[in-house]
Parts: C-alpha cells; sequence; structure tokens
C-alpha cells in the first residue's frame, strides 16, 4: 500500500481525494450536529418558557396535586411546582422529582444518572419548574446530522468514479510521453511532443527537450572532432613517417641534421594541431553543457593574453601591445576568452613580417563592448575573410605554417558568448583587422 502510494501519481490522487472526501463529510456532519444542537436548545427553551407562563395561571396558590400516574409518565418533560417554603404540591409524574433550585431562568442539573435542563420562574408565592433531558436534544441533533450526511455516503461511490475518471484523463499526456520517451532508440534526441500538456507537466517537457538538444549537441561536436580528428592527423602523421624513412636514409651528417630538422619541426606542427583540436572541442562541450558565466574584465583578459604572445612577438621582432582599453566587463568565461585573444594574437603573429606590429583595441559603446586586433602583415582578400573561420580552411597565399584551427576556435568562443565576428582591413595598420563584438546584453 505504501508503495503504491508512493509511486503512483494516480493511486496517490485518488486515495488523497477520498480521504478529502471522507474528511468534507465528517466536517460536515459535524457541523450539523453542532448547528442542530444549538438550534434545539433555542427551540425547547423557549418551549420550556412557555410551557411555564402558561401553568402560572392555572395553579391555586397552595393545593396539593398529584401527578399523571405510572402508566403514562413521559419523562421528556418534567413539570414540578413548588412553594415558598420548599414543599412540592405538583409533579407530572411519579418518581420523576428533580431537586429544588434557588436560581431562577434556565439551569443544567445533574440528576437521575442524566442532564436535565431546567427552567424556573417563581409567581404568586408558587416556583415552577420545567425540566428536559438533554439526551433527548442530542438524539434528535444526531438524527439530523445523520440525514444531512446521507446522501453524501450515498454518493461517495460515485464521486470517486467521477474522480478516477478525471484523474485518468488528466495525466494520459503524461502517460503518452512516458511512452513516447520509452519507445525510443537511444540515439533518438528528438525533441518530446509539448501538445495538450498541462501547465503543470510542459515545464518539465519543456526542460527535457532542452536537454535533448544539449546531449545533441554534444553528440555532433564529439562526431565532428572525431571525423575532423581522422581527416586532418592523417597527414601530419604521414609526413612524419616520411621524415623518420628519411633521417634512416641519410647519407651523411649534413643530410640527418637536415632530417632531424624538418622531423621537429613536424612534431611540433602535429603537437600544435592536436592541442588546437582539444581546445576546439573542449570549447564545444562547454557551449553544449551550458557553462554559467561571470563578469569578466576585458582589459584583465587583454593584458594576460599579451603575457602569453609576448615571447613569440620579440623572437620575430614585431611590436605588440594594448593601443587603448575602455572599461568593459563582459558576461563570460574567463578562460575561453583569454584563449580566443591569444589564438588572435598567434595568428596576427604568424601572418604579420619581421619587424612588424599588433595592435590590441577595447572599446566601449554603451552597454555593448568591442574587442578588435589589428596587425600589420598581408591581410586577406575579401572573398576569403569568411571562409578562414571555418575548420581548417588556409589562406591560399599565406606561407606561415598552420592548421587553419585557430580562428575556427575563436568563432566558437565567440559563439559561445554570443559574440559576433567580422574581419577587414585594418584602417590604422593597413592589415587585417578581426573585430569580435559582444552584444548589450553580455555587458554588465
Amino acid at each position: 500500500m505504501r508503495r503504491a502510494l508512493t509511486g503512483s501519481l494516480r493511486a496517490r490522487l485518488l486515495w488523497f481525494l477520498l480521504a478529502a472526501i471522507v474528511l468534507a463529510a465528517g466536517a460536515q456532519a459535524l457541523v450539523a450536529y453542532r448547528t442542530v444542537l444549538a438550534e434545539a436548545d433555542d427551540i425547547f427553551d423557549y418551549h420550556m418558557q412557555q410551557m411555564a407562563l402558561s401553568l402560572r395561571a392555572g395553579l391555586p396558590p397552595s393545593a396539593a396535586v398529584g401527578g399523571i400516574g405510572t402508566g403514562e409518565q413521559n419523562f421528556d418533560f418534567v413539570v414540578q411546582v413548588w412553594t415558598a417554603e420548599g414543599v412540592r404540591i405538583f409533579e407530572s409524574a411519579e418518581e420523576a422529582a428533580l431537586p429544588q433550585l434557588a436560581v431562577l431562568g434556565f439551569a443544567d442539573v445533574h440528576a437521575r444518572g442524566t442532564t436535565y435542563r431546567v427552567f424556573s420562574m417563581q409567581t404568586r408565592g408558587l416556583v415552577i419548574q420545567v425540566a428536559q433531558d438533554m439526551a433527548a436534544r442530542r438524539h434528535m441533533a444526531g438524527t439530523l446530522a445523520l440525514r444531512t450526511i446521507a446522501p453524501v455516503a450515498l454518493m461517495a461511490p460515485l464521486l470517486m468514479l467521477v474522480v478516477w475518471w478525471v484523474v485518468s484523463r488528466s495525466l494520459a499526456p503524461v502517460a503518452r510521453v512516458r511512452k513516447q520517451v520509452a519507445s525510443r532508440q537511444a540515439d533518438d534526441l528528438s525533441p518530446v511532443s509539448e501538445e495538450n500538456l498541462p501547465e503543470e507537466v510542459r515545464p518539465l517537457v519543456q526542460e527535457l527537450n532542452l536537454l535533448f538538444d544539449r546531449v545533441r549537441h554534444a553528440f555532433d561536436a564529439q562526431k565532428h572532432f572525431v571525423a575532423d580528428a581522422a581527416h586532418e592527423l592523417r597527414s601530419p602523421l604521414a609526413a612524419l613517417k616520411l621524415q623518420v624513412q628519411g633521417l634512416q636514409r641519410a647519407p651523411d651528417d649534413a643530410s640527418r641534421d637536415l632530417a632531424v630538422s624538418r622531423l621537429v619541426a613536424g612534431i611540433d606542427r602535429a603537437t600544435r594541431l592536436v592541442e588546437q583540436m582539444l581546445a576546439l572541442a573542449r570549447h564545444e562541450a562547454s557551449m553544449a553543457a551550458g557553462a554559467k558565466p561571470e563578469p569578466v574584465d576585458l582589459s584583465e583578459v587583454a593584458r594576460l593574453a599579451v603575457s602569453d604572445a609576448v615571447a613569440a612577438a620579440q623572437a620575430r621582432g614585431i611590436d605588440i601591445g594594448i593601443a587603448h582599453a575602455d572599461a568593459a566587463v563582459v558576461n563570460g568565461q574567463p578562460e575561453a576568452l583569454r584563449m580566443l585573444l591569444r589564438n588572435l594574437l598567434e595568428n596576427a603573429i604568424k601572418y604579420t613580417p619581421i619587424e612588424g606590429r599588433v595592435d590590441i583595441g577595447i572599446t566601449r559603446q554603451g552597454d555593448a563592448a568591442e574587442l578588435t586586433v589589428d596587425d600589420s602583415g598581408p591581410g586577406l582578400p575579401p572573398d576569403e575573410r569568411e571562409r578562414v573561420l571555418d575548420r581548417f580552411y588556409r589562406s591560399g597565399e599565406t606561407q606561415a605554417p598552420g592548421s587553419g584551427l585557430g580562428l575556427a576556435i575563436v568563432k566558437s568562443i565567440a559563439d559561445l558568448h554570443g559574440a559576433t565576428v567580422a574581419l577587414d582591413q585594418s584602417p590604422s595598420l593597413g592589415g587585417l583587422r578581426v573585430l569580435v563584438r559582444f552584444p548589450a546584453d553580455r555587458g554588465v
């Protein structure tokens, strides 16, 4: 029983509604009993008072009168008359005597093993008492209360059938959703239908659909990563194999040194490719998981990214720094934004000629914020500025080595933060400008 109540919503509702019906019937019976009893007290008290007043004019001042006899005794009402000296001169029935009361008016008296309601009044030197057993009043009130709840008791089975039908119809959409989810294959992550769902269940199904959507994005990101890894790692590994074979066939030390340098460069390129692919997969997983954002100061991100890239810039004699920085704070993930800017700087350093220049700019426009990276390199043709944001795409005019993932990672992190990435010609340095614009709802 307890397991059924905790496991089945239908059984729980039915039992709770049955208990509510029973409690309501009991409360109605109690209220009816109390109400009828109070009304009966008022009515019978009035009758007792009128009975005493009617006897006032018909009794002699001091004449002893006998009762009605044992064969006609009726103890619902008891009438007694006393003289001022305390002598009882009248009783309505034999053996129905009640103790004399000195208090005039209404009073409750315990006698003969029960409680009597007594009304006393004094007139012409006599005291008239009219009494009634309270059990008669309680019996009448109980009878009327039972008559009140009898229709409810008779209608209870019908009420339970109606409740069962209503609960079953109300829970039918829930059963439909359960069947939809239970009949699915493991790879079926399509949304669950929200048609005709009650308001209490619709938010649960909506959250379930959002979960399916996040899981689907995570699976898609995993599939893309595996496919990209299988495609892109094939060439570097084949190149490394050829370089190792060239090292084995080197006839002299000079050839061997050249083969070793090529092998080291190939290993570095493969390592960088794997690092970037893992970074891209990690941030796509963050997008699918919906990581919670926090306030991030773009100036601090810029300083950290410059410190990461300054060594590579100095090695090529490139002047790198922050040209201007407004106070701008956005909602996002600090490490992801640092990687975004670091990839932009690495990409700019890689394609900027020796003794060139790379500038970072942070501009605040109302609640929105813009992050720019300008370089003095050759730039990009207009028809390639959108394509370089795709994975593994590299411009055909560039000579610098790379994997084609740097700007793809920037695009992925920008999407994670609801930002947009635009490429254009740098108005200050003449090379490429990358503009990352954070919308107003991302600003703090």
